[in-house]
C-alpha cells in the first residue's frame, strides 16, 4: 500500500456522502493507518453540494488536500463528478455514480445538464482509471435505494484492490466490518449485500 492516500467525495445532500466519508475514515483506522477528514463543504441538506476529503497514511499531519493532489475520487452525482474534476492529480483513480440529480437551476430551464457523451470526455481528458456504477439501480433491486452508498463503498473496496492500492490490512472484511458498526442491526443484512452487490459490480468490469 502507499505510504498515503487522498480521497474526495463528491455527491448532493441526501445520498448519504457523509457517513460514506465517516466509513472511509474509520477503514483507514481500523487497518492501522492515520486517517483524517477535512471539513465538509457545501450544504448537506437535500439537493445541495457536499464534499468532503479524506486522508489516509502512516503519518497524517494535516486532512487538507490542494487542488490537483486527489489520488481516489468517488463521485455520488454525475454533475458533481464534472465539477470537482479540477481537484484530481492526473491518473486518478475514480468511481463516478451514475445517478443524476438535477439541480434548480436545471430544472428551472436556466442551465442544461451535462449529457453522458461530455461526462466522460470530461474524465477521460483526466484520467483513465475510472469505472461507472448505477448505485441506486443496484440499490433499489435490493429493496432500499438509500443503500446506494453503501453499494459505491463496496464498488470502492473493490475497485483499491484491482488497482493495488490496498494491502492486506484493508481486506473486503475490514470494510463491511466498519460499514455494518455504523448502521442500525435491522439493515446490517441489507447493507451487507449492497457492499457484495458493489464488489461484484467492478469485478464485473475486469
Amino acid at each position: 500500500m502507499r505510504d498515503s492516500i487522498n480521497f474526495l467525495l463528491a455527491g448532493v445532500g441526501g445520498q448519504g456522502t457523509i457517513l460514506a466519508s465517516d466509513v472511509l475514515v474509520n477503514v483507514g483506522l481500523a487497518a492501522g493507518l492515520q486517517a483524517k477528514q477535512a471539513e465538509v463543504h457545501g450544504m448537506s441538506q437535500r439537493g445541495g453540494s457536499v464534499t468532503s476529503y479524506v486522508r489516509w497514511g502512516r503519518t497524517v499531519h494535516s486532512p487538507l488536500v490542494g487542488a490537483g493532489e486527489v489520488d481516489v475520487f468517488l463521485a455520488f452525482e454525475k454533475a458533481e463528478a464534472l465539477r470537482n474534476l479540477c481537484q484530481l492529480r492526473m491518473g486518478a483513480l475514480a468511481l463516478v455514480n451514475l445517478a443524476a440529480i438535477e439541480p434548480v437551476t436545471v430544472t428551472s430551464g436556466g442551465q442544461s445538464y451535462p449529457d453522458d457523451a461530455t461526462l466522460h470526455q470530461k474524465i477521460a481528458e483526466v484520467t483513465a482509471q475510472v469505472v461507472y456504477v448505477d448505485g441506486e439501480a443496484i440499490a433499489q433491486s435490493l429493496g432500499n435505494i438509500r443503500a446506494a452508498n453503501v453499494v459505491l463503498l463496496g464498488a470502492l473496496s473493490a475497485l483499491m484492490e484491482r488497482e493495488g492500492l490496498s494491502g492486506d490490512e484493508l481486506s473486503a472484511d475490514t470494510w463491511l466490518k466498519v460499514i455494518i458498526g455504523r448502521v442500525p442491526p435491522k439493515y446490517a443484512e441489507l447493507n451487507r449485500q449492497a457492499f457484495e452487490q458493489g464488489r461484484q459490480a467492478v469485478e464485473r468490469e475486469v
